[in-house]
């Protein structure tokens, strides 16, 4: 057909008859055609509270979004439907990926060459080219403008450190000083609470209002559950959508990618289960990529834990930190990205879990570790130190034999300067493991990352179907797609959360 026979505006409202009548102050729903709850949801006739912004979601991305936004003049709320702030970016692992920072720390400690481009094209190949290019490179671009902002305004601290984490090709990794994301989240807070923001808790949001499926026609606002409340939130300019991703969401993560079933642990905390990825595509979001879930190699075997110690494992490989199997075996190239790893793992059996880390002491401070974390991990049983690898090998109960040979032959790749058995780069900064103390630490994969989400353009505005963007809906962070393609590189998740919160932010205010 034609255009002039079939415009583009009685296309969406086609799609959206068999849900919801487009007249008479209801609501647009395409979540459940053809049923009566879809044919019930009638726009407010009043609203309890009327905001400019409103900012569902208090992780990085939503925090930045909020203090952009407020702090461009915005009356802004942010809510969250947890009992604390900060969801997944509290427990995260703390690393940043950029290219450079305000100390300059890659620069002086020797470790090469690195530029914006140079991390987009890691991120562009890091998921199999899958990106929307545009997309990387804001994060790209950005990423050491946003490390400086939670520093400088945020008081966040760093260890005097640069690592280079699976995938990339530079030394870029940041660890915050606190080794979790807590140091990121707490300084986004007092960013925000500087210009007026403080969550708010245990709001949890049911529907996002939207009148009809016009190209032209604007989100409205969100209805929230509070404690036994039903209330409706007006945004008079933007709603930005910040509420991370899915993995905690069995039923739909194994939709998606069905291997991902229950089996598998989770790193997420309890409230990443995607409900707000229906409810914009109920309004007409357009998804991509969902089925691309990404496993951390590194969590806790018997838990999925991520925590302090579970990023050594991330952050040692620019540093010479070795990977073998319970039987003592190298099994993949330490520097390769998340998903190859945990693949490599998953491929030896369900019997081969765990594998192992193994690192010395003379690691520990450059890969960003810190002595008091590692005795805290010794106390816990998280690390099993020993003076020799005889003696490790005894106390992980890997055949002695196999391990001392296989890290006899890693140090004598590291010497050579070449790998024959998995051609991981060798460079000047990794350290040998002549010497002890020794350190090993177990592992297996747990879901992790949703790289798929809603799709979103440059300016962090949700697309719909037809790829438009919907009148004053923005998001950023985890609920998006598009930016890491297949496999999203380890530390960049925190840059791209502030990034695209604080373009959301600052576009919500000219929405």
């Amino acid at each position: 057909m034609s255009n002039k026979d079939l415009s583009r505006r009685s296309v969406l409202k086609s799609v959206a008859l068999g849900a919801v009548a487009l007249s008479g102050g209801t609501a647009l729903n395409m979540a459940v055609p053809g049923t009566a709850q879809a044919l019930v949801r009638k726009l407010p006739t009043q609203w309890d509270e009327t905001w400019d912004v409103i900012v569902i979601g208090s992780g990085f991305a939503g925090l930045a979004a909020a203090a952009e936004a407020a702090g461009g003049g915005a009356k802004t709320t942010l809510l969250e439907k947890m009992p604390t702030y900060g969801g997944n970016s509290i427990i995260n692992g703390g690393v940043f990926a950029a290219w450079d920072d305000k100390w300059h720390y890659r620069e002086k400690l020797n470790l090469g060459a690195d530029s914006p481009a140079q991390h987009w094209q890691d991120i562009l190949k890091g998921g199999d080219y899958y990106s929307i290019p545009e997309l990387a490179k804001e994060v790209a671009d950005g990423a050491a403008d946003a490390l400086n902002w939670v520093v400088e305004d945020g008081g966040a601290e760093l260890r005097p450190t640069v690592t280079r984490a699976g995938g990339h090709t530079a030394y870029r990794t940041h660890a915050a000083k606190s080794g979790v994301g807590r140091e990121y989240t707490e300084a986004l807070r007092k960013i925000a609470a500087k210009a007026g923001i403080k969550p708010t808790l245990n709001s949890e949001v049911t529907w996002i209002w939207r009148a009809d499926a016009d190209p032209k026609s604007a989100v409205l606002g969100v209805e929230i559950k509070r404690g036994k409340k039903v209330l409706n939130l007006r945004a008079n300019k933007a709603v930005i959508l910040a509420s991370g991703g899915f993995s905690q969401n069995v039923e739909m993560r194994s939709a998606h990618n069905p291997r991902l079933t229950a089996e598998y642990n989770c790193t997420n905390h309890k409230g990443a289960t995607g409900e707000i990825h229906k409810f914009a595509q109920a309004v007409g979001a357009d998804t991509l990529q969902m089925n691309f879930i990404q496993l951390y190699p590194y969590a806790e075997p018997e838990t999925g834990l991520l925590d302090a110690q579970a990023v050594y494992p991330f952050n040692g490989p620019g540093y010479g930190i070795l990977y073998v199997t319970k039987q003592g075996k190298r099994f993949v190239n330490e520097l390769e990205r998340r998903d190859v790893v945990a693949y490599a793992q998953i491929n030896l059996g369900k019997d081969a879990k765990p594998t192992w880390s193994i690192f010395n002491e003379a690691m520990i401070l450059p890969m960003g570790g810190d002595p008091e974390e590692v005795a805290e991990g010794l106390k816990r049983g998280r690390f099993i130190k020993a003076e020799s690898i005889t003696e490790l090998a005894g106390k992980c109960n890997i055949p002695t034999d196999a391990l001392v040979d296989t890290v006899n032959k890693y140090i004598q790749y590291h010497k050579d300067g070449k790998d024959p058995e998995f051609n991981k780069p060798i460079t000047p900064a990794m350290i040998t493991l002549e010497k002890g103390p020794f350190y090993a630490i177990p592992q297996w994969p747990a879901v992790h990352f949703c790289m798929g989400g809603l799709r979103i353009n440059a300016s962090g505005q949700v697309i719909d179907v037809f790829g438009s963007p919907i009148p004053k809906l923005f998001a950023a962070g985890e609920v998006t797609g598009g930016i890491h393609g297949s496999n999203r590189l380890g530390s960049n998740a925190i840059p791209t959360c502030i990034v695209f919160g604080r373009i959301a932010g600052r576009n919500a205010l000219k929405a």
